[in-house]
Formats: structure tokens, C-alpha cells, sequence
């Protein structure tokens, strides 16, 4: 079975917004929503990975200084397994106003007590469940 090593980022802005973007429908579990991220390339750090998917995902530059680690979700989809690094990133405000869906995916910013009106991978409800701890 395929495994995918794949670099999550929580990216949080005033302690109450977050940014998620709309998976393309042709991808693993496209239409759901999820949190900003990607593969882990070979020789790559799990911050590097993430600073340079997010800016080419969501043209959001941050630096490894603004990301902490979160959390680690090994999980198994019937056709793949994941392992989904997840850090907590507080980018500035300045940052934030410019991400926007660079590869043409929609995405927002959303109070974190609206992240049960989006549908996310089944593999993600722990990262829900530790943003709500975090800010509640």
C-alpha cells in the first residue's frame, strides 16, 4: 500500500481565525475542505516542507520560526496511509491578507467555531479536535 508522508499546517490568525482550502475534485477525497500542506519531500524537513508548500499552495510566506509542532496522525485510507505532521503556524497579519488559492483551489478564513459546517478528511478530526482545545 502507498504511504504518503504529508506536512499539515494550522495556520492561525488573532487566536480565532484559520485557513482551510477545498481539496480539487479529482484528487484523494476531493470537494473536502482541509488545512494547508503537503508531501514531505526526500532529505526535507517537515518545516521546510511547510514553508514551501504553503507559499505554493497558498501564497503564504512564513519562516520556521513562526510554526511550532502540534501533532503526529499516522492513518489509514482503504487505497493509502498517511502520516500527517502537523504544526501550529501564527504567521503576521500582513502575511495572512495576501493567502489566497495559488493552484486555482478555493480557500478562507474561518473562525475556528465554524470548522464543524466543512466537510473534512476523515484523517483530520483529530487536528479539529486540537484547534478547538487550543482556543477555546
Amino acid at each position: 500500500m502507498k504511504s504518503v508522508h504529508v506536512a499539515v499546517a494550522v495556520v492561525v490568525v488573532n487566536d480565532n481565525d484559520i485557513l482551510i482550502a477545498r481539496r480539487p475534485d479529482d484528487k484523494h477525497q476531493g470537494g473536502l475542505w482541509e488545512f494547508p500542506g503537503g508531501k514531505v519531500e526526500d532529505g526535507e524537513s517537515v518545516a521546510a516542507a511547510l514553508v514551501r508548500e504553503l507559499d505554493e499552495e497558498v501564497a503564504l510566506t512564513v519562516s520556521e520560526a513562526q510554526m511550532s509542532p502540534l501533532m503526529e496522525i499516522p492513518f489509514s485510507y482503504p487505497d493509502k496511509t498517511v502520516l500527517l505532521d502537523v504544526y501550529w503556524v501564527e504567521p503576521g497579519m500582513n502575511q495572512a491578507l495576501l493567502a489566497h488559492g495559488a493552484e486555482g483551489q478555493e480557500v478562507r478564513w474561518i473562525s475556528w467555531t465554524r470548522l464543524d459546517e466543512f466537510s473534512f478528511p476523515e484523517a483530520n478530526a483529530p487536528i479539529v479536535a486540537a484547534i478547538r482545545e487550543r482556543l477555546s
